[in-house]
């Protein structure tokens, strides 16, 4: 079925005007996202935040065939891993790794020879990503370091590209991590500016989005993700994926809150798997060339079949394996869904 056909499909006749006029929204997503390439405007993505669910299909096929016309078909695979887990100052609500929440997480750090046997493993499932991450406010001497030892390690012994996630930084600490050749930063924004208050007390917005600046800047591709389900508007959902989009980070991963035991949001409960599908076709929407990542909590919100309606909605990259701190899908199921919908992973590309 075309994409017409299935925004018509949704058009069906009703008594009721308003609710048909809220389907007008994937007739000009159609003109504006998929034919000239401009992404919606914060406004409009609340629109597609607030379809009802019989309109869900077309808006996820509209994502995906954004998705194949300005980004390709190709799907990235990444893995990450953890340098040092747990004992974080900062006060992030949803994270267990946070020193000042009572979570079961404590204090782990690897050394050079597990991150690169990690390193290896993700090779080996067709990654072309590894990312090394570290829960910190920001890296001291030590941290920064390890990690220069440790890219050194991987780069000698396996073909990957090497991501880091390491807080915010100094602009020092951005030119020291491009010139050994890291490929891409990863900084969350994490919730709307409107939002981030209620969400991080021990640092700022606007601290966050220096980094990822500076980040930009140093000639890095940046990563800059979204976690929602948070308690978050659907106004606030659309704002903050506008802001993204103001961003051009060249990857966003999407992660579902996965409420932790001992953390501020334990009891928030788990996002509507439609309302992620919603969510993931909005963010598409919003950002028709960004590399739009799945990463944690999707295993909760969506389960399997959620998973594939996703890839098929907009999703053009996969975090394969465990999380930080959570269980994420066996590498294997996500990469024989990929498979499954032929779906091609992305090659190895050595952009700096």
């Amino acid at each position: 079925m075309t994409i017409q056909a299935n925004i018509a499909a949704s058009e069906k006749p009703s008594d009721e005007t308003s609710n048909n006029a809220s389907y007008d929204i994937l007739a000009t997503a159609h003109q504006q996202v998929l034919e000239d390439g401009v992404g919606l405007t914060q406004a409009q993505l609340v629109e597609v935040l607030s379809l009802p669910d019989e309109a869900l299909p077309a808006a996820l096929q509209l994502a995906h065939e954004v998705r194949l016309r300005h980004c390709g078909e190709d799907v990235e695979v990444e893995g990450i891993i953890s340098i040092k887990t747990g004992g974080c100052p900062e006060d992030c609500h949803f994270c267990s790794q946070s020193g000042l929440f009572d979570s079961p997480v404590r204090g782990v750090w690897l050394d050079i020879p597990e991150l690169v046997k990690a390193a290896k493993e993700t090779a080996a499932t067709g990654a072309t990503e590894f990312c090394i991450v570290a829960a910190v406010r920001g890296p001291d001497i030590k941290l920064m370091n390890q990690i220069k030892f440790a890219i050194d390690r991987i780069h000698e012994e396996v073909d990957i590209n090497i991501a880091c996630s390491l807080g915010m930084l100094t602009q020092r600490q951005v030119d020291q991590l491009a010139s050994w050749g890291v490929h891409r930063y990863n900084h969350n924004l994490e919730t709307a500016r409107s939002y981030f208050p209620e969400v991080v007390t021990t640092h700022s917005y606007e601290e966050r989005l220096e980094t990822c600046n500076m980040v930009k800047a140093a000639g890095m591709e940046l990563c800059c993700g979204a976690l929602i389900g948070m308690g978050e508007s659907l106004e606030q959902r659309a704002e903050l994926a506008a802001q993204l989009a103001a961003l051009e980070p060249h990857e966003v991963p999407l992660n579902f809150l996965n409420p932790r035991p001992g953390t501020p949001l334990e009891n928030q409960g788990i996002m509507d798997g439609k309302d992620a599908l919603r969510a993931i076709a909005a963010f598409r929407l919003a950002m028709p060339r960004t590399v739009l990542r799945y990463a944690g909590g999707r295993e909760l919100t969506l389960g399997d079949l959620g998973t594939r309606e996703g890839l098929m909605g907009g999703i053009n990259a996969v975090i394969v394996g465990n999380y930080l701190t959570t269980l994420g899908r066996p590498a294997t199921a996500d990469l024989n869904l990929l498979v499954e919908l032929n779906m091609p992973i992305k090659e190895l590309q050595q952009t700096l």
